[in-house]
């Protein structure tokens, strides 16, 4: 087991006291790993769960030579340049049906999309650009098509042996269809990763409870328990967790006893009331990053306990929209690597700004924004004003994150920007 330090030694820039937000990503990368176990499931149980290895097709994908619309088929070789055709209709040919007779010079076949294309026979005519007669025959205009149009090949999608779903992929709605279409009822996928998750702070308490001064409601609980489910992980949801470092080295335990990774919100600054780095060092491996970003900047990241495979810990903020903001940019990533899912860069779309966004070189900051379509089409985009770490409803008003980057000065009004959109990352 490759230890913290050792991934540290191999990046380039790295500084445990003020890491950029790259050089996080790429620790985290080479922290985490996929589950060893896996399952087979029932492709109508698979959605959204990640491919274990790689799928090789046992079938060519289409089987056969098939019309790609309803039309006439016929041999290609028969068109000449300057010059219509006229053919005899020689039968139907119906998808889920073959035509076995060949059929002589002159003569074509009325097909329909998806049947089989017979022997000798390359060409699909619409039948919306054909002229009937009434004696039997189609004329098709001079110079209207080339040969072999309209026709798809046996194996065009999908060669048999090739390798039709790598492993570490995602099984969206179109993946189990294209698992069908090659005839398999069950897929293996990696198990379903185990997350446990609980708040900190002795001024937390759970919605529902009476008001109590000084106290504020667990907002981060149901934030963060909803990405994780969003992600697809098995939630193991723990009760909030006061500032007693004996309570909380038993709540560590107990999580990394559950689960592949534990997320903790709040109690990983630098406060008298902060005990999760001494815990994290006593009870296993840590660093403390102060992540070069805004919001989100403390964040703890260590394993715990021993072991072939022990925990990993994340220790998000505590304001609320610091904790969703670490969690989209920094720990979902982490965790679909720790589901198997192959690791690739978050996509970013580029919007223009509709103000100035005022911003200092030498961190990243996340800003809550409104993306939209201007009068001349291009994608815009606004802050939802207040930018406070506390602003929860800045989340709700937003539907993307303005993703400005370490080496990034003021951005002017009309210039060009990064954005994160939630639809996708969330």
């Amino acid at each position: 087991m490759t230890s913290l330090p050792e991934i540290a030694a191999r990046l380039q820039g790295y500084d445990p006291d003020d890491l950029d937000v790259a050089t996080a990503q790429r620790f985290l990368s080479a922290l985490v790993s996929a589950p060893e176990e896996t399952e087979t499931l029932a492709l109508s149980q698979a959605l959204d769960r990640v491919l274990a290895h790689d799928l090789i097709s046992p079938i060519n994908v289409p089987a056969h030579d098939n019309s790609a619309m309803d039309g006439y088929a016929f041999a290609g070789g028969a068109l000449q340049p300057g010059q219509a055709l006229k053919l005899r209709i020689a039968g139907r040919a119906h998808a889920g049906a073959t035509w076995e007779r060949a059929l002589a010079p002159g003569e074509c076949l009325r097909i329909m999309t998806g049947a089989v294309m017979p022997p000798g026979l390359d060409t699909v005519v619409p039948q919306e650009l054909v002229t009937l007669a009434d004696d039997g025959h189609v004329e098709i205009a001079p110079d209207l098509l080339q040969p072999g149009a309209n026709r798809r090949h046996c194996g065009e999608d999908l060669r048999q042996g090739a390798v039709a779903l790598a492993r570490g992929e995602r099984l969206t709605p179109a993946a189990l269809g294209l698992l069908a279409s090659l005839g398999l009822a069950q897929v293996q996928v990696f198990r379903r990763l185990r997350v446990a998750y609980f708040s900190t702070g002795d001024e937390i308490q759970s919605p529902g409870e009476a008001p109590r001064a000084a106290a504020v409601y667990d907002s981060n609980r149901y934030t963060i328990c909803a990405l994780l489910r969003r992600l697809g992980v098995e939630v193991i949801e723990g009760p909030p967790v006061g500032d007693d470092p004996a309570l909380l080295e038993a709540a560590l335990r107990r999580a990394a006893g559950e689960a592949d990774a534990v997320i903790t919100s709040g109690g990983v600054s630098t406060g008298d009331a902060d005990h999760l780095r001494p815990l994290l060092q006593r009870l296993g491996e840590v660093i403390f990053w102060r992540i070069a970003m805004r919001p989100g900047r403390p964040l703890a990241v260590g394993r715990l306990g021993s072991g072939h495979r022990p925990a990993i810990l994340f220790g998000l903020p505590g304001n609320p929209v610091a904790a969703m903001v670490a969690f989209i940019a920094l720990v979902q990533p982490a965790l679909q690597q720790m589901m198997g899912r192959r690791a690739q860069p978050q996509p970013l779309l580029q919007a223009v700004s509709g103000e100035t966004l005022r911003k200092r070189p030498g961190r990243t900051e996340y800003q809550r924004g409104i993306v939209s379509t201007g009068t001349d089409g291009r994608l815009q985009v606004r802050t939802t004003g207040n930018q406070g770490s506390g602003v929860l409803s800045s989340m709700v008003q937003a539907n993307g994150l303005i993703v400005l980057h370490h080496d990034q000065a003021t951005v002017q009004a009309g210039q060009a920007v990064d954005v994160l959109m939630f639809d996708g990352a969330i």
